[in-house]
């Protein structure tokens, strides 16, 4: 015989409301409340217990309470419902009391076909209403609403291991944070909701999905994850030393801005970065090929630097250098044109650079003087130049100019354009350009820097600057091609990279990312939906001092990535971050992260972060995340109608990221649990050979 509304509701009452504020609701259970198993709700289920759920009648639904904290009070033996209790002593009985946490409001939809959630609640119950356990419909519609439920991810064991479902779009369009200590599970995490949502993806479509994330992995762990013959997640790895079915790692130089230049040589604010910035710009304006350059080539870099020069002679005369204590830098500048001009003069015979030569040579000697200070020491300086030296030295370029088709101005191109060029060229211009400024003593450590930088053999095979990469394929290899058709996950594996320049080609791969679904979406008028991950981030997004005069290349890697985090949702450049201690990381990023996936953190400083951080009321749910066994975590924010304890789905093993705890023990005793034997050989040989390139010097000493 079924019951009425009114029957079934009394049958599920536990308790009734005692206290009522915005964030907290306290109940006093009944006597009757089950005391660990409700078997009146379509199925057992344990209660009470913390951050399970309870309703609560209001005026247009149920409102849903997540049980925060249960405890046992010492009162008055309670009257029992229905029963006259005279002549009864009052005695001492253990109260059971609990407190919740208001989520949102169970409404019934208009046409009684369901029931959905809806986070709020437009009334909070009065005191003395009745409190309610949830059916298991009404459970499982608790953790299954929302819309677009699209990717199945884990289920939740406070719900009846109801399914935990995300909309993509609210997954990554808004950016994701995945918190938790080494070892509980978030790698598995981060490759799961790749994997899961690439599936479904494809199970709904005609063909490979139209996806792309891009996974910077610092510790070579996803190669595995998506590697084998599974098409729907089909990979492409770049690593330094890459094996089969792999490629190189490649971030050649002049893909680097000037600001990635000037943190990675730590260039000084006052002469070398300008200086660097310029011989940036001018090697890029002069660029030629490998090949030998040819006669409109040399012509074009003589017209360049001829205007070079006279733009400059300008500017000292309006900013009055050629007279008072700055006469002697102009003088030394001009000495080094005359030197410079008689090197190639030789390319240019009728082009009037001899009488450049000529008409400066006179001005020099006229204006040099030098003398013997009291060390001794013979002290060379030139006196301030005279308007009509300057004009006849301003007039001789002007005609050899004319000659090479007139001045060339240097408004371009952007030192932050990614054009070809030779990393020896720019030391070599850079050196050019001290001379002329007479700056050497400030530039040589920094040329000097940069040719050791591009010496070194373990960045020559990353940064290299020959022409055989071209930017469309490096744009295609590592963001995707047209309709993915040669993957839809790039793993960039940096374990091998140099420490020295980790950080920088992380920068660069993450700013260039940004830069071209910038572009993609004002040419071709929409986004490309793209989700960068940056696995360990609170070594490539820590906090940085923003009151220091020269940002180091940590700094400039987190600036991006806070660019990104603020900006990347317009361009369609979603962020997941992966990170085993949030309180190092960089507060902007963070704030800008919507949903959270948080597996255990028992630091205490971390779970501090994490509860100022996220916006919910959720004490007793976040006091979990200490005790939180591997592979549960707590799903909210934006890609979650309700905070919800989740268990992740399996992720088979040849799927998982290579990240398993080592076996010690199994090492130890030579056999693991079945017995089978264990084998660790530490042959040294191979992996020293590998370190110090012996097998490459073997073949170059050959040749």
């Amino acid at each position: 015989m079924s019951q009425t509304p009114f029957e079934q509701a009394g049958n599920l009452r536990i308790g009734t409301v005692d206290f009522v504020s915005p964030d907290e609701i306290k109940v006093g259970l009944d006597i009757e409340a089950p005391e660990s198993v409700a078997l009146n709700t379509g199925g057992p289920r344990p209660f009470p217990r913390v951050n399970g759920y309870v309703l609560i009648p209001v005026d247009d639904g149920h409102l849903v309470g997540q049980v925060e904290w249960i405890t046992v009070e010492r009162s008055p033996f309670p009257k029992r419902r229905g029963m006259q209790d005279f002549g009864l002593i009052d005695l001492p009985y253990p109260l059971r009391r609990l407190s919740l946490t208001p989520l949102g409001t169970l409404h019934v939809l208009s046409d009684n076909k369901g029931i959905v959630f809806r986070r709020g609640s437009d009334a909070l119950p009065s005191v003395g209403v009745a409190v309610l356990l949830p059916t298991d419909t009404q459970l499982r519609s608790i953790v299954e609403s929302g819309e677009k439920r699209r990717v199945h991810i884990g289920i939740s064991p406070l719900a009846g291991d109801a399914k935990v479902c995300v909309d993509p779009n609210r997954l990554f369009g808004r950016h994701l944070a995945v918190l938790g200590n080494t070892g509980s599970g978030k790698s598995c995490s981060v490759a799961g909701l790749i994997r899961w949502s690439l599936e479904q993806a494809k199970s709904e479509g005609e063909s490979v999905p139209n996806a792309r994330f891009i996974v910077l992995d610092p510790n070579g762990e996803y190669s595995r994850a998506f590697s084998g013959e599974d098409s729907t997640v089909k990979a492409r790895i770049f690593r330094v030393d890459p094996e089969e079915g792999e490629l190189p790692l490649k971030v050649p130089l002049w893909f680097w801005n000037s600001a990635e230049w000037c943190s990675f040589t730590q260039a000084s604010a006052k002469t070398q970065r300008p200086l660097l910035r310029r011989a940036l710009r001018e090697v890029k304006a002069g660029r030629t090929s490998i090949a030998a350059p040819t006669d409109e080539e040399k012509k074009m870099k003589m017209r360049r630097r001829l205007s070079s020069y006279l733009i400059s002679i300008r500017r000292d005369l309006r900013s009055g250098a050629i007279r008072g204590k700055s006469c002697s830098g102009f003088g030394f500048s001009m000495e080094a044109m005359v030197s410079n001009l008689k090197e190639n003069i030789v390319d240019f015979q009728d082009n009037y650079l001899q009488e450049v030569i000529d008409v400066t040579g006179e001005a020099l000697n006229a204006r040099f003087n030098e003398f013997k200070d009291n060390d001794e020491k013979l002290v060379k300086y030139y006196r301030a130049f005279t308007d009509q030296e300057i004009e006849k030295i301003v007039d001789a370029l002007n005609k050899s100019l004319e000659t090479f088709g007139g001045i060339v101005f240097q408004d371009g191109p952007d030192e932050d354009v990614p054009l070809h060029f030779r990393g020896s060229d720019l030391a070599d211009h850079l050196e050019i350009l001290a001379e002329q400024e007479n700056v050497s003593q400030y530039l040589d450590f920094l040329v000097s820097r940069i040719r050791t930088f591009l010496a070194d053999s373990r960045m020559r095979s990353i940064i290299s600057d020959s022409e055989d990469t071209l930017f469309e394929s490096w744009l295609q290899d590592y963001i995707g091609s047209d309709n993915a058709e040669e993957g839809c996950v790039s793993v960039i594996d940096l374990s091998l990279v140099p420490a020295e320049v980790v950080h920088v080609v992380t920068a660069v791969i993450a700013r260039i990312t940004f830069e071209a679904l910038q572009r993609y979406r004002r040419i071709n008028k929409e986004v490309l939906p793209t989700v960068l991950v940056m696995e360990e981030a609170h070594t490539f997004i820590k906090r940085y001092k923003e009151d220091v005069e020269n940002q180091d290349a940590a700094g400039i890697c987190c600036q991006i990535f806070e660019k990104i985090a603020r900006e990347g949702r317009k361009f369609g450049l979603g962020l997941i971050i992966s990170s085993q201690r949030p309180s190092e990381l960089s507060p902007t990023v963070l704030a800008q992260c919507n949903s959270f996936l948080l597996h255990r953190l028992s630091n205490d400083r971390d779970q501090e972060l994490v509860r100022r951080l996220l916006p919910d009321n959720l004490r007793g749910l976040l006091r979990e995340l200490p005790s939180l066994p591997s592979q549960k975590a707590v799903l909210l924010g934006w890609a979650s109608e309700l905070p919800v304890l989740v268990k992740m789905n399996d992720l088979p093993k040849i799927h998982q990221p290579r990240s398993d705890d080592p076996d010690f023990w199994d090492v130890w005793v030579g056999k693991d649990e079945n017995k089978k034997p264990v084998s660790r050989d530490a042959n040294w040989k191979p992996i020293a050979e590998e370190w110090q390139d012996v097998s490459v010097k073997d073949e170059e000493a050959e040749v």
